[in-house]
């Protein structure tokens, strides 16, 4: 991956005047200079094309076969019903990634569906500007490793994406869970670089997307996934070793693969799932432990009662199951890391998280890394996941 052409849509020549409350204040000419600038810093040469007409986009796509490798695409309003876009992105072997400043998923009903994102290799809305850099990041990620992505149930977010080192397996395995407060605009190719390093590390992973908060998750949905999702890999590959399987969590994936080495129950009066995964490791990066402090904190407005659909008073059962501080000891050894500057979740969490995991006879090792806020975990040149490296080799 090289080479690749931005492609804004009508009315994005507006940007920075029309309706800054939902598409912010950065103008068109400043979207394409950081779109530039951040493709550089992955090595790529962007080019970036905006027109209000669905013909000269249409051209645009066709111009990008021998002179592009990838296409980012925010279509606009002709995402919704532009079917000659859809045919044209899917008429040219060049891999597109499609982007929405706005929640497409949050606005009119109209809005909701886009008939072009079918014809891309992936979708990204909601994240604002920066998800032009995101966009950016999954086409250099997915051409840097081959990877299939595999269903685990019929629902558009009950998917996984499997990538094997290029060596002869069997491999261990490690399901990876991204964060974004179990929100819809936060999705699986937040993980997508860390995916890349383990397969260089000669590790399987499995990197899990579920139903989040606007797109049919919460309570127990997005649990249920994740349970699913992970006793899913005993039936998609053999070239596995499932007795050397990790959890590498960020954030709310954190809280999640923290969750997943307890897996109680999800309903009252059934027995607790058991996992046809043996699980040795879980990697916690920023975790938000705790649930009912993150309620308190207010971490993310209201997120964590719209995940329970319930607060610690009218909730407590729902807390219980869910919050990992709240299901010690887990029985697997764990490794929590957080950044003393982290502005999303406080490292006073992981402080006691560790201190109360330890008391209740859990195998816990701790890193607090100084001066390192909370997206740098993920990043896979950092300091966190260098410390990361050695304790999924000791699964």
């Amino acid at each position: 991956m090289r080479r690749v052409l931005v492609i804004n849509g009508p009315n994005l020549n507006l940007l920075g005047t029309r309706e800054p409350a939902v598409y912010g204040d950065t103008t068109l000419p400043a979207l394409e200079s950081i779109v530039r600038t951040e493709g550089s810093e992955l090595g790529l040469e962007v080019a970036t094309f905006h027109s209000n007409h669905e013909g000269a986009i249409i051209d645009a796509i066709h111009g990008t076969v021998g002179a592009q490798d990838g296409i980012v695409i925010n279509p606009g309003a002709y995402s919704h019903y532009s079917y000659a876009i859809h045919d044209a992105l899917l008429s040219v072997d060049v891999p597109a990634v499609e982007i929405h400043i706005s929640n497409i998923h949050a606005r009119e009903p109209w809005r909701r569906t886009s008939v072009t994102a079918p014809a891309c290799s992936y979708a990204i809305q909601g994240r604002g500007v920066p998800g032009y850099r995101d966009a950016l990041r999954k086409l250099v990620n997915d051409a840097a490793w081959n990877h299939e992505t595999v269903r685990y149930g019929e629902a558009a977010d009950q998917v996984a994406d499997l990538r094997l080192p290029s060596a002869p397996g069997p491999h261990p395995v490690v399901v990876l869970i991204h964060g974004g407060f179990w929100r819809d605009p936060w999705t699986r190719d937040l993980m997508d670089g860390l995916a890349v390093d383990l397969a260089r590390h000669g590790f399987a992973s499995w990197n899990l997307e579920y139903r989040r908060i606007g797109n049919g998750g919460g309570w127990p949905a997005t649990f249920e996934d994740v349970a699913a999702g992970i006793d899913a890999l005993a039936d998609v590959e053999t070239r596995l070793d499932l007795d050397r399987a990790g959890v590498v969590g960020h954030s709310a994936g954190g809280q999640l693969a923290l969750w997943a080495a307890a897996r109680p129950s999800l309903h009252p009066g059934r027995a607790p799932d058991a996992s046809r995964v043996r699980l040795r490791s879980i990697v916690a990066l920023a975790p938000v432990s705790d649930l009912a402090d993150a309620h308190r904190r207010g971490l993310s407005s209201s997120a964590v009662e719209e995940l329970l659909r319930r607060s610690p008073s009218g909730g407590a059962e729902r807390f219980a199951a869910a919050s990992p501080a709240e299901l010690l000891p887990l029985g697997v050894t764990q490794v929590v890391i957080h950044g003393t500057d982290d502005e999303s979740v406080p490292v006073e969490m992981s402080r006691r998280f560790v201190a109360r995991a330890q008391a209740a006879g859990d195998d816990v090792v701790y890193h607090e890394l100084a001066g390192t806020g909370h997206m740098e975990l993920i990043d896979a040149g950092s300091e966190a996941w260098a410390l990361t490296l050695p304790a999924l080799s000791r699964m």
